[in-house]
């Protein structure tokens, strides 16, 4: 079964609802606490086994983390996994950066990760989620996710090559 503990609550006028929490489950922890966070192990993963952002710089990497809503997956204190969330925790999420490392596929973290992302006391009733994904269609719709209903409304500025030549 899981088990919630929220470690930290910020009262903060800015940011009320914004709490830590960590989740067990089976030897396993995920928690939103920036602190745990292994920059390195997610830079590593990032830069050299995504599709996504192949050759992103650490400094890039740890300003997302710092201004995102991160979710770390941990196994017998080493991170195995990574999810972020960038929103205004009011109206809209966009997810991103989703792994498990391959040693740790297959045992049902994914989904669990997407449990805890969606329900996440932060990110309750949003107007849009958004992500993009190649691969992970089948696990994103057991969360309600499904392709774009007006496409032609969608607009990007898309540069894949933003971080070569980039360390």
């Amino acid at each position: 079964m899981d088990k919630c503990i929220i470690t930290e609550q910020s009262l903060s006028a800015q940011n009320p609802r914004n709490c830590i929490m960590t989740v067990e489950k089976d030897g396993y922890i995920i928690t939103t606490d920036k602190t745990k966070m292994d920059i390195a192990f997610i830079h590593h993963y990032l830069s050299t086994e995504s599709y996504w952002c192949k050759g992103i710089p650490l400094d890039v990497v740890r300003r997302s983390i710092e201004n995102s809503l991160n979710f770390g997956v941990f196994h017998q204190g080493k991170q195995v996994g990574f999810a972020r969330i960038v929103s205004d925790l009011a109206t809209v999420a966009y997810l991103g950066d989703v792994f498990i490392t391959p040693d740790h596929q297959g045992k049902g973290l994914s989904k669990w990760l997407m449990e805890q992302i969606m329900n996440h006391p932060d990110l309750q009733g949003l107007r849009r989620w958004i992500l993009l994904t190649r691969d992970a269609h089948e696990l994103y719709k057991q969360y309600g996710w499904q392709p774009i209903a007006s496409p032609d409304r969608w607009m990007e500025i898309h540069d894949p090559n933003v971080y070569s030549g980039l360390s």
